[in-house]
């Protein structure tokens, strides 16, 4: 139940993420290679997010995403700083929580053993 709790707040770290990169898009004046790069960016983040519930090693797909936004933000021509800053940061926010893993591996735990056969 714990391991589920962990993967989910993961997750949902990452579709709050992508809401924010996505809203962020429209809340001031960005040049049209940042805004389309931004909304466009946020609604994937959010789609990969959702995914990696189903199948925990789409996760990976925010990993490459996030490393996209933040090449994406330096390299693409701004009108703002924010836009910047704000896609920097939410690019290392994604890649951070993209690679926490979906299930906590167990240390030290083995398997049931068998029953010695009579």
């Amino acid at each position: 139940m714990q391991q589920q709790q962990q993967m989910t707040a993961a997750r949902g770290i990452n579709v709050a993420l992508g809401i924010w990169l996505f809203v962020s898009a429209f809340l001031w004046r960005h040049s049209q290679g940042q805004f389309t790069n931004t909304w466009v960016v946020g609604a994937l983040c959010i789609a990969f997010a959702l995914l990696a519930m189903w199948a925990p090693r789409a996760r990976y797909l925010n990993t490459i995403l996030a490393i996209w936004l933040f090449v994406s933000a330096w390299a693409i021509p701004a009108l703002s700083i924010a836009t910047v800053w704000s896609n920097a940061l939410v690019a290392v926010g994604i890649l951070l929580v993209s690679l926490l893993p979906s299930v906590p591996a167990a240390r030290g735990v083995r398997g049931p053993r068998a029953a010695p056969r009579l």
